[in-house]
C-alpha cells in the first residue's frame, strides 16, 4: 500500500521497473529522460515507461516477459493519443476534471512522503531491534516428527506392532506394508503440531515419547495406523529474513500513525459534512 516508486531516485526505479523486468537491453537506456517514442510532438521517455510498468504490473504478469516493454510503449502511445485528443475536445479546462487532477497529486504527494519520509528512513537496526523485541521469550508450539504405517486391518496393525517390539526397523515395515503415500519415505511425516492430523492420530502420536512406538493399533477414517515418534520439540522463532517484510509494514504503519497524529494536532481540522448527500443530491462529478 505505502510503496512507491517515487520512494528512490528515479534512475534507481529505472533499474528496478525497466532492466529488471523488462530485459537486459533496458539497461543501455536507463535515463530517465531518453526518448524511446514519439507521438506528434509529444515524446515519450523511459521514464514514462518506468512509471506505467509500476502501475501496470499485476496485469503486465499475464504476458510474457518479453512483451512487456512492448506493451508499456503500446499503452503509452495510446495514452498519448487519447490525452491530445482529451485537450482538443476541451477535457483538461471542465471543473470535474480540475478536481480529479488535484485529487491525484495530493495521493501521489501522499505517497511520495510516506515512501520518502516514512518507509526509506527505516534502518535495518531498527528492523532488527522490533525482531528482538516481537520475539523476545518466544515459545513455539511443540512438534514433533513421526513415521507411520497405514494398513487396512486391525490384526494387520497389531502384528506389525509384534515385529516392532521384536526388533523389527520401522522404515522398512513401512515401505514393505504401508498403503500411505509416505511409504516410499519409510514412512516418514516430517514435523507436524497439534491440529495438523485427525484428531486420532494426533492423540495417539502426541502421546508417545521420542522413539517410541504405538503399542496398540490407531484407528481413523483412513484406516489402521502403527506410529512411531522420532523427535519431539518446540517450534523456532521464525528468522529475521522470514518476517523482516512484515516488521517493515509495522513499523511504517506505526510511523504512519504518529506522523498523523503529529499533523492533526499542529492543523485545525474540521468535518462540514460527515453524513452523504441526500438522494439527488450527489455531487456533479458522481453523477
Amino acid at each position: 500500500m505505502f510503496r512507491s516508486i517515487l520512494r528512490r531516485p528515479l534512475r534507481s526505479a529505472l533499474v528496478a521497473a525497466t532492466a529488471l523486468t523488462l530485459g537486459v537491453s533496458a539497461l543501455q537506456a536507463a535515463e530517465p529522460g531518453d526518448v524511446v517514442a514519439k507521438v506528434g510532438d509529444a515524446e515519450i521517455t523511459e521514464a514514462d515507461i518506468a512509471f506505467a510498468a509500476q502501475d501496470l504490473g499485476q496485469e503486465l504478469r499475464r504476458f510474457p516477459p518479453a512483451q512487456w516493454r512492448t506493451i508499456l510503449i503500446d499503452v503509452l502511445v495510446d495514452m498519448k493519443l487519447l490525452a491530445g485528443a482529451a485537450r482538443a475536445a476541451g477535457i483538461d479546462k471542465e471543473p470535474d476534471f480540475a478536481r480529479q487532477v488535484a485529487f491525484l497529486e495530493m495521493q501521489a504527494l501522499r505517497n511520495a512522503y510516506i515512501a520518502r519520509e516514512i518507509d526509506a528512513g527505516i534502518t535495518e537496526a531498527e528492523l532488527k531491534a522490533a525482531y528482538d523485541t516481537e520475539f523476545a521469550g518466544f515459545e513455539g508450539d511443540e512438534e514433533i516428527s513421526a513415521r507411520h504405517i497405514l494398513v487396512a486391518s486391525k490384526d494387520e496393525a497389531a502384528e506389525l506392532i509384534k515385529k516392532l517390539d521384536e526388533g523389527a526397523d520401522f522404515a522398512e515395515l513401512a515401505t514393505a506394508h504401508s498403503s500411505d503415500g509416505s511409504a516410499a519415505g519409510g514412512g516418514d511425516l516430517g514435523y507436524f503440531t497439534r491440529g495438523q492430523m485427525v484428531p486420532e492420530f494426533e492423540a495417539a502420536a502426541f502421546a508417545l515419547a521420542a522413539g517410541e512406538h504405538s503399542k496398540e493399533p490407531v484407528e481413523s477414517q483412513f484406516g489402521w495406523h502403527v506410529i512411531k515418534v522420532e523427535d519431539k520439540r518446540q517450534q523456532a522463532a521464525p528468522s529475521f529474513e522470514e518476517v523482516e517484510a512484515g516488521l517493515r509494514q509495522k513499523l511504517i504503519r506505526d510511523i504512519y500513525t504518529k506522523r498523523i497524529g503529529e499533523l492533526k494536532a499542529e492543523t485545525p481540522v474540521e468535518i462540514l459534512a460527515k453524513d452523504a448527500p441526500a438522494e439527488g443530491d450527489a455531487p456533479a462529478a458522481a453523477q
